[in-house]
């Protein structure tokens, strides 16, 4: 029996690109979930690393005896490792951030076009008011009088990012508030968190789910920019923007590895992540299908 699941599977499965995408990042967190078995060493305990390895090579075998196969940085911490390790706090910024920031965007959005009139209005000024600063402004001046730390930085990218979660839900809820079903349910004076909740918000998952995934990379663009000028998350425990970071003083001496590895995993990550996010929109938007 063909269900909307399964159809919508189908056609996402249509296009190879989504799919190798979806495979890439599906591989990226199991990594990520895996490290501590997978990496052969713990970048975060600073008594496995030996500044005599510091900016080795890639393929040196180091005084610990393994293999540095992506090369050491400044500290001489594994590559390899740091990327690993530094994958999930990457992944678990942008994911938590994302999922936190949707719940709260995607509340006072439905309030917003449920309630109307003042509490629309208000709302949607705050919504206008947040995006007017640039993304990058906004953080920077939330972790400067917060200071450093994971849950720092998540808390700054949820001021940052629930503005879009409202905007774009509120659009959805409004044409939604229209339909019968709403005023069925009013109608049998269901209370209104029921109708909110129960009937509005279901039939505004689907590009709340398409805004989520480019939130999450968005997410996770941000939190490696904040890492690389320095207000980001803690050096003991170095996200990839932070391993980039580390590397960059270096790129001109020919120790390229040391930025470059963690780049091309932050790019690997994100670029993942949007052409998954980009064939969710086809799918879920029926106007998109050719």
């Amino acid at each position: 029996v063909e269900t909307p699941f399964r159809r919508m599977v189908s056609e996402f499965c249509e296009s190879k690109t989504a799919v190798v995408g979806l495979v890439v990042f599906a591989f990226i967190v199991l990594i990520a979930i895996f490290a501590p078995l997978l990496a052969p060493q713990n970048p975060y305990d600073l008594a496995q690393l030996d500044i005599m390895d510091g900016r080795v090579e890639p393929g040196t075998v180091g005084g610990a005896g393994f293999t540095y196969w992506l090369g050491t940085d400044d500290q001489g911490r594994d590559m390899l490792s740091g990327i690993m390790y530094g994958l999930r706090i990457s992944l678990l910024v942008g994911a938590g951030s994302a999922i936190i920031a949707c719940a709260v965007g995607a509340s006072l959005g439905l309030l917003a076009a449920y309630a109307g009139k003042r509490t629309d209005t208000v709302i949607m000024r705050l919504v206008d008011l947040q995006l007017s600063f640039p993304s990058i402004l906004a953080a920077l001046m939330i972790l400067a009088f917060l200071g450093k730390g994971v849950m720092n930085v998540v808390l700054a990218l949820v001021i940052v990012e629930w503005a879009y979660y409202a905007r774009t839900v509120r659009g959805t809820a409004l044409v939604e508030r229209r339909r019968e079903y709403i005023e069925a349910a009013q109608c049998l004076a269901l209370p209104t968190h029921r109708v909110i909740f129960r009937h509005l918000l279901p039939n505004c998952l689907p590009p709340l789910i398409v805004v989520g995934t480019m939130q999450i990379a968005r997410a996770i663009a941000l939190e490696a920019t904040l890492s690389f000028l320095g207000l980001g998350v803690p050096i003991t425990e170095p996200s990839l923007g932070l391993l980039i970071s580390n590397g960059y003083e270096y790129m001109l001496s020919g120790k390229y590895w040391i930025s470059f590895y963690p780049g091309i995993a932050l790019l690997v990550t994100i670029v993942s992540i949007n052409l998954v996010g980009d064939q969710l929109r086809d799918v879920l938007n029926p106007r998109l299908k050719k």
